[in-house]
């Protein structure tokens, strides 16, 4: 039987990030041979985080990558239970490399992630990996990736470590121009993660949900007694207002609210002797629509938009 020694358990423990104890029995399993106890830990690990899979993560982090060249922008939305392991290191190197990989291999959805390689591995086998070392569960719930030609522009913005994450893209006349307004589109993903427009123009509305204001202001408008034939008038004026209100394109710029987004932009273009609008846009909000204890997401975004200001 090979001597175990403190410094074996040591290396096993930082090499896998499992626990003193279970690295001493696996290193004795194993009779001193490292990548045994490496795979006996696996196996113990990976056991365990079947279990974990059936648990709660409704925690967790958005993430965003911009490739090297700004042409492309990748977003995800990865869970785990708790908040306190979303701040962990191991999970947020997951999480980095994740998004970065989504956006190399370009996987068609969750599915096609998980049954990819990864690593060297099954992405799903080392996703049981990180699982087990962590102790939660954790779950890739989401991704995007968005791209523009030789002409366009990508960037975005992660809000407070991963609560909301932003991509947009511009379409831009000449390469020159892309990279004058890069860092202005940077400005007006800060500006959608604040203000949380639903829809990146007005072209972009869904003819339902345009019907369905119009209902909404004619019922209000009949309510406060106004007659048919003005209601008619009316109307336009309001459906303005909700583009203005839930329009990327249209909402008063966070730092400059005597301009509107698409406006911003254009300058910033024109100062460049060029031409851009906004092409896409794309905005995660963590665990949105998943059951979760608390939040406190609106007063983060309230103190964003304090400082967007300033």
């Amino acid at each position: 039987m090979a001597e175990i020694t403190a410094k074996m358990v040591k290396d096993l423990r930082a090499k896998t990030g499992a626990g003193m104890m279970d690295c001493k029995k696996a290193l004795v399993k194993a009779n001193g041979d490292m990548d045994k106890a490496v795979e006996e830990l696996r196996k113990a690990g990976l056991a365990n985080a079947d279990k974990k899979g059936s648990r709660n993560a409704a925690e967790g982090v958005v993430n965003i990558y911009i490739s090297d060249d700004y042409k492309t922008a990748t977003i995800s939305e990865i869970n785990c239970e708790t908040d306190f392991v979303a701040k962990n290191a191991d999970f947020q190197e997951f999480v980095t490399s994740t998004t970065e990989h989504i956006q190399k291999t370009e996987p068609v959805d969750v599915e096609a992630l998980l049954n990819g390689e990864f690593k060297g591995a099954k992405f799903e086998e080392e996703l049981k990996t990180i699982i087990a070392k962590i102790g939660e569960n954790i779950v890739v719930r989401r991704f995007a990736t968005i791209k523009t030609d030789a002409n366009g522009v990508v960037n975005g913005y992660v809000h407070m470590g991963g609560k909301v994450g932003v991509v947009v893209a511009a379409a831009c006349d000449k390469p020159e121009t892309a990279e004058a307004v890069k860092d202005v589109l940077k400005d007006i993903a800060m500006h959608a993660a604040a203000m949380a427009p639903k829809y990146l123009n007005p072209e972009s509305i869904p003819a339902e949900d345009i019907e369905k204001e119009v209902e909404i202001a004619k019922a209000q408008l009949l309510k406060e007694g106004k007659p048919e034939n003005i209601i008619e008038k009316i109307i336009p004026g309001k459906i303005k207002r909700f583009e203005a209100d839930n329009c990327l394109t249209k909402q008063a710029f966070v730092k400059d609210d005597k301009k509107t987004v698409e406006q911003v932009l254009a300058d910033a273009a024109k100062a460049a002797g060029g031409e851009a609008k906004l092409a896409e846009y794309i905005r995660y909000e963590m665990g949105e629509g998943l059951t979760k204890n608390g939040c406190t997401l609106a007063a983060e975004v309230e103190a964003t938009l304090g400082a967007l200001k300033s």
